[in-house]
C-alpha cells in the first residue's frame, strides 16, 4: 500500500463517519407537522393555545399580515390604527365587526363597490343625514344606485381587499 493510500483510507472513513453522524443527528428531531390546509380542519379541531403552536404554525398565521405590512409602507399607519381600535373594542363590538366583514365577503364585486361608496359617504355625515341617506338608498332602483356610486366613488384607501 502506498503512503498516500494509507493516509487516504482512514481519512475517507473518518469523513464518511462524520457525514453519517451529522445525518443521524439531524434525523433525531423530526420537523413539526405542517399546518393543515386552510379550511381543511374547521372549528371542530381543538387547536392549542398560541404559546403551544409550533413556530411554523405561528408563521402561517402571521405571514399574510407580514406580507401586507411589507408590501405597502404607506398603509402601515392605517393597519396599526385598525389593530389598536380592535384592541379597544368590546366583545360585542368585535362580533358585530366580524359579522359585517363576513357579510362583505359574501357580496358581489358590484355590491362591494356600493357598500364602500356608501360607507365612505356616511362616515362624513351626522346621524340625522346618515338616516336620510339610508332611507334614500333603500328607495333607489338598482340603476339609481349604480349612478349614485359613479357620482360618489369610494376612496381607494377604503378598499379592504
Amino acid at each position: 500500500m502506498t503512503p498516500m493510500r494509507r493516509f487516504a483510507s482512514p481519512l475517507l472513513l473518518l469523513l464518511l463517519a462524520l457525514c453519517s453522524v451529522t445525518a443521524t443527528a439531524q434525523d433525531r428531531r423530526p420537523p413539526p407537522p405542517p399546518p393543515p390546509p386552510p379550511g381543511d380542519q374547521g372549528p371542530q379541531q381543538n387547536w392549542p393555545a398560541w404559546d403551544q403552536l409550533t413556530a411554523q404554525q405561528r408563521d402561517v398565521l402571521v405571514s399574510q399580515l407580514r406580507d401586507r405590512w411589507n408590501d405597502d409602507p404607506s398603509r402601515r399607519g392605517r393597519m396599526m390604527d385598525h389593530a389598536q381600535r380592535w384592541q379597544r373594542m368590546s366583545p360585542q363590538q368585535r362580533d358585530q365587526a366580524k359579522r359585517g366583514m363576513e357579510r362583505y365577503e359574501r357580496m358581489s364585486p358590484e355590491q362591494r363597490d356600493q357598500a364602500r361608496a356608501l360607507f365612505d359617504r356616511m362616515r362624513t355625515l351626522p346621524p340625522a343625514q346618515r338616516k336620510q341617506l339610508r332611507d334614500q338608498w333603500d328607495a333607489m332602483t338598482p340603476q339609481q344606485r349604480e349612478d349614485w356610486v359613479r357620482a360618489h366613488p369610494p376612496s381607494p384607501e377604503d378598499d379592504p381587499d
